[in-house]
Parts: C-alpha cells; sequence; structure tokens
C-alpha cells in the first residue's frame, strides 16, 4: 500500500520566484568558441593601441628601440602574464595603461580561457563520470519517456504516491521540459527515447516500469519496441490518441494503453447519470483519494482462500496465467500460488 508524502507534495511544489526564462543556446559549440576568440582578439587589439598610441613611455632594456614587433610582443606577454622585464613601462601614463586598462584585460582573458576550458572540457568529463555513478545505482525505478502534460502529471502523481525522486528517470528532448522536471529533484536524461542508446543509459534493463507518453502514436510505437527490446519483462505503459493504435502497441510490447481521450468520454457520458460513480473513480486513480485500487501478488495465508475472504481489502479480480477471474467466476473461490490480485484498499 502507498502512504502519503510530504516530501512528494513538497517536492511538486514551485516557487513562482524561482521561475526564470530560459532558451537554448543559438551557437552550436565551434560558434561559441570563435566568439570567445574574437572577444580576445579584441581586447588584445586594445591593449595593443593602447601600447603603440604611448609607446614613448616604454623602454627595451636591450636595444632601447621600441618597434611595432616590440609593441606585438610586449602586449602578448603582459596579457598573458606579469611580462619578464626586458620591456618596461617608464612614464607615469604608461604605468597607469598598464594598471587599469591592461591588467583588467588580463584577468577576463583568464576568465574566457576557464571558462572555456570548463565548458567544453572539465563540464563535459564531470557529466560523463557523474552519468556513470548515477546509472551504476539506478535499479528498481521508474522510467518516464516524454515529459509533456501526460507525463508531467505522471510523475507528479508518483510522487504524491510517496515515489522517491531519485528513484524517477525522466527522458525527453526538450530542454524546457528537462529543466522544470529538475525542478521537481527528479533524475533526467534530454535525448531521445525511441534511440537504444538513450534508453540503455536510463538502464532500462533495471528498469521497475517504463511509462510512455510522447504525444504522438508512432513516436510512442518506437519507444515501446525499443524499451521492449532492451527489457523483455519490464511492465511498460503507453498514452495513444488514437484508438486505431491500441491494438498496435499491445503488440509492440506494451502492458497497458491509456486513451485520455476515450477514457475522459467514457466518464464524462457516465456523469451524466452517475456522478457519484465517476468521483468515487477518480478518487481511486489519485494518490490523494481514500481508497485506491492496487495489483500484488497473493500472500503465502491467502492461498486455498476465496477472493472474497482477502482482509486487506476488497478483492475485485484474480489474475491467474494471463487469464482474468472476476470475483462473481467459481475459480475466484480458491486463490493459487503465483496468483496476482487487484484489490481496492484504504489509503491510511
Amino acid at each position: 500500500m502507498r502512504q502519503h508524502s510530504r516530501t512528494g507534495r513538497a517536492a511538486i511544489r514551485q516557487d513562482a520566484r524561482a521561475l526564470t526564462l530560459d532558451r537554448a543556446s543559438a551557437l552550436s559549440v565551434w560558434q561559441s568558441l570563435a566568439l570567445r576568440a574574437l572577444l580576445v582578439a579584441g581586447l588584445l587589439g586594445i591593449a595593443l593601441l593602447g601600447h603603440w598610441l604611448d609607446r614613448s613611455g616604454l623602454r627595451d632594456t636591450v636595444d632601447g628601440e621600441i618597434s611595432f614587433l616590440d609593441i606585438v610582443y610586449f602586449t602578448t606577454v603582459t596579457v598573458t602574464t606579469v611580462g619578464y622585464g626586458d620591456i618596461v613601462p617608464v612614464t607615469p601614463s604608461a604605468r597607469m595603461f598598464d594598471s587599469f586598462v591592461v591588467t583588467p584585460i588580463r584577468l577576463f582573458v583568464w576568465l574566457i580561457f576557464l571558462g572555456s576550458a570548463y565548458s567544453f572540457v572539465f563540464r563535459h568529463s564531470w557529466a560523463r563520470i557523474r552519468t556513470g555513478m548515477i546509472g551504476r545505482r539506478l535499479t528498481d525505478h521508474h522510467i518516464i519517456c516524454g515529459f509533456g502534460s501526460g507525463g508531467s502529471a505522471a510523475v507528479e502523481e508518483l510522487l504524491r504516491g510517496g515515489v522517491a525522486p531519485g528513484t524517477i528517470v525522466v527522458i525527453d528532448q526538450d530542454g524546457a521540459r528537462i529543466d522544470q522536471a529538475k525542478g521537481l529533484g527528479v533524475i533526467t536524461l534530454c535525448a531521445d527515447a525511441t534511440h537504444n542508446a538513450t534508453l540503455e543509459a536510463a538502464m532500462v534493463a533495471n528498469a521497475r516500469v517504463v511509462l510512455v507518453s510522447t504525444g504522438r502514436d508512432d513516436t510512442a510505437a518506437l519507444v515501446v519496441l525499443s524499451a521492449r527490446q532492451l527489457n523483455r519483462d519490464v511492465p511498460i505503459s503507453v498514452s495513444v490518441r488514437a484508438a486505431e493504435n491500441e491494438d498496435l502497441l499491445r503488440q509492440a510490447g506494451a502492458v497497458s494503453v491509456i486513451n485520455p481521450v476515450s477514457l475522459g468520454g467514457h466518464l464524462l457520458a457516465r456523469s451524466s447519470t452517475s456522478a457519484n460513480t465517476v468521483d468515487y473513480l477518480r478518487d481511486l486513480a489519485s494518490a490523494d483519494g481514500r481508497v485506491m485500487m492496487i495489483e500484488r501478488a497473493a500472500r503465502a495465508d491467502e492461498i486455498g482462500s476465496p477472493l472474497r475472504a482477502i482482509a486487506s481489502g476488497i478483492g475485485l479480480r484474480i489474475i491467474r496465467a494471463g487469464r482474468d477471474i472476476g470475483f462473481w467466476d467459481d475459480a475466484a473461490d480458491t486463490i493459487m500460488a503465483g496468483d496476482s490480485i487487484v484489490e481496492i484498499v484504504r489509503v491510511t
């Protein structure tokens, strides 16, 4: 039985002050490097121009002459280091220029170099190391493929039901959606879930369940096929839009196929004559409800007893060797080893 989790509820609350606008960078890696190189060249150009215009304030201790090549050399050495003492500023204006212009330029250049090294070397290396560390710890986890309206609602429901955020992996190609998922504290993977490499990175071989809500039935089918190829036993649930695709997705390997449109239509029609029934169904489906419907393996002390005699809740159905046995069937008079029981239990 799942328990309510205050931590889960707190995780899905969003502080309005923490919301920020963001978008994907318009520059590629090489464009970003080129932009940084141009910025460094511009800063060097400023220092070079200042030294050239005030070259009379510099002294060459080797030959006493200051040529353009000497200015280039002195600028480069001064910006990247503190100089070697072969060319030195001797006038107050030259010393002030080095103190208040060249020194800040030197700091900016080093920050650009260090930032580039971090962005394109250390950060990616650390990301690979951290991915490996997280992946090795992932087992019996939930994989959510797609973080649109359906996927995000599924994650929030899992959190409300007490599932730890660290056991939920969200896969989506949209960076903004991934950032939203990170705000819930779950593990994220910004990639295409239809690729085997993506699901392997999410450790689908060790997953407890795969939930697919990609927004497109063809994409969902590819995800289901890939997940089933990599793990023949993991339960896969998928959300579809077109009723004619439900059987196809079951054939692809989905255990549960949910059509929100048809389900919503059924509930809407039932509400016209049985509003209380619809409320009870909503109560069953939500982790915030007073009751819930669960499926579990039959316990040893229940073997041989009738379904109606179970003490944990109200028995509705027995799943035996892939066959559904209702509480009204004669076969429900005896629970057998290996049966699964569908029951309604009280949420405490």
